[in-house]
């Protein structure tokens, strides 16, 4: 079991950390699920059927996990609470080619994307993380999310347009992040 979870870890540790941190925005919540992620993968590995990749398997698990958490704060507090520090973790986006206004300008376009993406819907949000930010195709997108690919086409593209217009509408007041 030890070499089952290793190769996991290895393969697949800093895309399924990336995945959950986008979804909670915050570092030690995001290693607090991971931690969970693993131990249902532990307790669960003799089950999977191979019926899909171990990668869409580990990241439906990290997609139920999540889902739970955020079930889990709506109940405690009705809502979600952003708790991602701009400042603190904007930093690790740079590339260390772009001159330092290029990653001023970058780090505050993210700021916008990720504080309309918290107005999408929980669907939207995971699809438009899942297809741009962790670059899973469009069927390894509906498996994770256990959608059909035509829902994960529709539901892109929902989220796409309501992403666009979220943004054009805080351009429109003045392009502050909230």
């Amino acid at each position: 079991m030890k070499a089952v979870f290793d190769k996991l870890y290895d393969n697949y540790h800093q895309d399924l950390f990336q995945y959950i941190f986008y979804m909670v925005k915050d570092r030690e919540t995001t290693e607090d699920l991971v931690q969970e992620v693993y131990i249902k993968v532990l307790k669960s590995y003799q089950n999977f059927k191979g019926e899909s990749t171990e990668k869409t398997w580990l990241f439906s698990i990290a997609r139920h996990v999540t889902y739970d958490y955020f079930r889990s704060l709506k109940r405690k507090r009705n809502r979600i609470i952003d708790l991602f520090d701009w400042e603190e973790k904007g930093s690790n986006i740079a590339d260390s080619n772009d001159l330092p206004e290029e990653v001023a300008i970058k780090n505050d376009q993210l700021k916008r994307i990720y504080t309309c993406l918290d107005k999408c819907t929980i669907d939207q949000k995971s699809v438009l993380i899942l297809r741009y930010l962790q670059s899973f195709s469009i069927q390894e997108t509906a498996e994770i999310l256990h959608f059909s690919v035509s829902k994960v086409k529709t539901t892109q593209h929902r989220g796409l347009k309501a992403l666009k217009k979220l943004l054009l509408e805080q351009e429109e007041k003045g392009g502050d992040v909230q």
